[in-house]
């Protein structure tokens, strides 16, 4: 087999959909797997839409991904230009190939005269096909239409191309993933590979740039099918070798609809935004139609590219679990190690004062507060007690506990013998301890309840980390000013 080379072709008419990003993803590790090439391609040819702020969005969230091209239009390579719209002199050459050969002709129909033809298909419940009244104007009735300002299209002459290549009008292909696929091209009917304004169609164009990339495997979504049938036939006319082609399934909503923003963050960069770890992102989506033969799940991406094999991709539509992906990030947050934990949190930090911790502190504030973080973004809500002098006291806090009976002995005992503690976090370990035991034996109050008071307190919340912790990082000063200030 050639060198393998695949390509992503995102349109920037939008920041990268997850969807897009697993077919990349997919794209990238079948060129791992084989020692091949993985090519970025900006199909930008829908000037209205394509937006340079979505062209950054793709480079950024694929590289985010750590799916890195080694060509594209950033860093070049030998098939470029690598920017549809800056390959515009390139096609023509390959329509006038088509026209001389008879595997294309011109149409001058009107947008009036195609719509007509549609009612007049839909009134005879008949599928719409067009009927080829351009495939044999003489010159004559060229010029005459010219004539009266009328600018062709080119369509593609199916029926020839299929006689010249294939016995019957089925034609077939052995899709990578589906197996067998097989169309009878009588129902594609002659499309535009050209407009009337020169622009090339994808079906056309995307033959052009695949052809003359040497792409040996074209990875993409099952939505393509009918564009694949199309396709091989323009393949063959011109004389280029045809790609081998796998198709994916589609990606679900939990509710079996098509994954929209209604179901949450569909966008590399807003998953990103919510605090989900690359890492985590990528070994999910693997997972996306996918399966690793030892069974184990959680696998970086070199571990995934050197277990891949597009054979076992599933044809079958995956369901996008966010719960799942939530959990395997919640395991990928775990996993990190501190200091890089820390950096990236900061930005999911920006409202408060770090400059008020050590950095000892924060690494602090880090440790007890990992555990229960699913999102980089939890951390958001997770610290605000451990800024500044005062605490904001949440309702069920003050009126279930800091308001009982209970608690307000508890917090005056507590301010009385803190007073003379040793702030670290072996001796405040002793004398919590202690402090629980003591309220137990003399009083018969449960160590929970005690623990309850002194964090209302001092967190202004009923549950959260370590309050060990919370004290040696709040210091002696602010935990027992608090503590007095929830005192009646």
């Amino acid at each position: 087999m050639s060198e393998v080379r695949v390509r992503i072709a995102p349109s920037p008419s939008g920041n990268l959909h997850i969807g897009t990003a697993r077919t990349a993803l997919f794209n990238y590790l079948f060129a791992k797997k084989n020692n091949g090439k993985f090519i970025l391609r900006i199909e930008d040819t829908d000037a209205l839409r394509t937006q340079q702020a979505y062209v950054d969005n793709i480079f950024d969230s694929l590289k985010a991904l750590g799916l890195n091209w080694d060509e594209g239009p950033d860093i070049g390579g030998p098939y470029g230009p690598y920017t549809q719209s800056k390959r515009f002199d390139i096609y023509p050459k390959y329509i006038q190939t088509l026209l001389d050969k008879g595997f294309a002709y011109e149409c001058f129909c009107t947008p009036e005269e195609l719509e007509a033809e549609k009612e007049e298909a839909a009134k005879n419940k008949k599928a719409y096909v067009y009927t080829r009244k351009c495939v044999n104007l003489t010159e004559e009735e060229k010029e005459k239409l010219r004539a009266e300002g009328r600018k062709p299209a080119i369509r593609f002459n199916v029926q020839k191309a299929q006689a010249a290549f294939h016995d019957s009008s089925i034609l077939s292909f052995e899709d990578l993933v589906k197996g067998h696929l097989h169309m009878d091209t009588n129902l594609i009917g002659d499309f535009v590979i050209m407009k009337s304004n020169g622009a090339p169609t994808y079906n056309y164009a995307v033959v052009i740039d695949d052809a003359l990339m040497h792409i040996t495997h074209v990875i993409r979504g099952e939505d393509h099918i009918s564009n694949t049938y199309k396709q091989i036939l323009i393949y063959e006319a011109l004389g280029f070798e045809v790609p081998k082609f796998g198709h994916l399934g589609m990606i679900l909503a939990p509710d079996r609809s098509k994954l929209s923003k209604r179901h949450g963050a569909t966008a590399v960069s807003d998953f990103v935004k919510e605090g989900y770890l690359t890492e985590a992102l990528v070994n999910f989506v693997a997972l996306l139609g996918w399966s690793p033969s030892d069974g184990q799940e959680i696998k970086s991406i070199d571990e995934i590219a050197k277990d891949f094999r597009i054979e076992d991709l599933s044809s079958s539509n995956s369901i996008f679990e966010y719960d799942k992906l939530k959990w395997m990030n919640s395991h990928y947050i775990k996993m990190l190690p501190i200091e890089d934990l820390k950096e990236r949190l900061k930005p999911y930090l920006t409202m408060y004062p770090l400059d008020e911790l050590t950095d000892a502190q924060y690494t602090k504030m880090v440790e007890i507060t990992r555990e229960p973080l699913t999102l980089l973004s939890d951390i958001t809500d997770a610290v605000p007690y451990f800024f500044g002098k005062d605490v904001k006291i949440e309702p069920d806090a003050q009126a279930k506990t800091l308001d009982t009976e209970v608690s307000q002995s508890v917090l005056k005992d507590f301010v009385s013998k803190a007073q003379d503690w040793e702030w670290t976090e072996e001796n405040l370990e002793e004398k919590l301890a202690q402090f629980r035991a003591d309220w137990k034996a003399n009083e018969g109050i449960k160590p929970k309840v005690t623990m309850w008071a002194i964090r209302a307190a001092v967190t202004g919340r009923t549950c959260g980390a370590d309050m060990v912790g919370i004290l040696e990082i709040l210091g002696k000063d602010t935990s027992l000013y608090r503590a007095k200030k929830a005192i009646k």
